[in-house]
């Protein structure tokens, strides 16, 4: 714990945000003229679309990147200058609740904690259906997990400036595009001896709209791929919590088993009624999503948001078994691993 009172320092990088920061803004600078944070700090990636000017004028201390370093490299510079002793990164997309400050503070009450993190609110605005869905399944797994995180999440989430600061921040040369790097940071920061803390209540509304295209491009190429790579090199083996813990291990299993299932009964290898036992068993694995769902959107959103997710399955555990495959072939002829 230190020992001077925890004052905060938001930092918040945006890069052509200007239809995100009129909502995004007001509640961390309603948080400042209460002096519930220190300062709010914009840093501009690059925007030319005025971005700098909205955040200006919205009364947070504007800094520039002076280029497109990308939000983990702005993050870091901020990180430099800012005059709190906790940095608390927001992203431009998201709208933090108004007690989201003083429930961020008593995570650090905890002994030897460095950092902390929220998560997505169950409402998100944009009603598309993989927006529903990506930010509804964000929110059912935060909720779930244990609250001694073994990760970070720099979407809302807050690090000890000392701590960030020994540890070299976000590692910009190994994700040279918004990717994986708050994750990769939380994993240092836990080798280096710090406890991070999941709070339930420390909530924000997300703003962005998801299309198929980019989700499942950002979900395969900026989130599995990368992170079972992180996991591989780590050498600690699937860490037991959120997404990827021993019973979604199962649930992946049981949709791999379910294609298989359809495939057959598809060319008349396999009967119907022996479809169905894969079938119940995926129903009832996932049951407790699917009513999850079923109160945040109804039953034909519930059916939807189920089948789909056997799809983020797939295409999930697809992406390890690609990382497994490439790091043998990369063994087996002496190449470098990928990061």
């Amino acid at each position: 714990m230190l020992e001077e009172p925890l004052s905060i320092s938001v930092i918040m990088p945006v890069f052509n945000g200007t239809g995100f920061l009129s909502d995004s803004l007001p509640p961390l600078i309603d948080m400042q003229r209460c002096s519930e944070v220190l300062e709010v700090i914009v840093i501009d990636d690059g925007s030319t679309d005025g971005s700098d000017i909205m955040a200006r004028e919205a009364g947070a201390r504007v800094l520039y990147s002076g280029g497109r370093l990308g939000p983990g490299g702005a993050r870091n510079q901020a990180a430099e200058v800012a005059e709190g002793n906790v940095l608390w990164f927001v992203d431009a997309d998201v709208v933090v609740h108004p007690d989201a400050a003083r429930a961020l503070l008593k995570g650090f009450e905890h002994p030897g904690v460095v950092a902390v993190f929220g998560s997505y609110d169950s409402n998100p605005p944009a009603q598309n259906f993989f927006s529903r869905y990506k930010n509804l399944v964000h929110h059912y797994y935060h909720h779930r997990a244990n609250e001694e995180a073994q990760t970070f999440w720099s979407g809302c989430g807050a690090i000890l400036r000392e701590a960030f600061l020994s540890t070299g921040g976000f590692n910009v040369e190994r994700y040279k595009y918004p990717s994986i790097e708050d994750i990769e940071l939380g994993h240092r920061l836990i080798n280096d001896g710090g406890r991070i803390r999941l709070l339930r209540d420390v909530q924000c509304t997300h703003l962005k709209i998801w299309r198929f295209v980019n989700l499942i491009h950002t979900e395969i190429f900026r989130r599995a791929i990368p992170w079972s790579r992180l996991i591989m090199s780590a050498g600690d083996g699937i860490p037991n919590d959120l997404n990827v813990g021993m019973s979604e291990q199962i649930r992946a299993i049981l949709a791999g088993i379910l294609l298989l299932s359809l495939l057959g009964w598809f060319f008349g290898y396999l009967s119907f009624s022996l479809l169905l036992v894969p079938v119940l068993l995926v129903l009832l694995g996932n049951w407790e999503i699917a009513l999850f769902f079923n109160r945040r959107g109804g039953l034909f959103f519930a059916l939807r948001a189920v089948l789909f997710h056997q799809v983020y399955y797939l295409y999930s555990a697809s992406a390890f078994a690609w990382v497994v495959l490439e790091r043998t072939i990369g063994r087996l002829f002496r190449l470098e691993p990928l990061s």
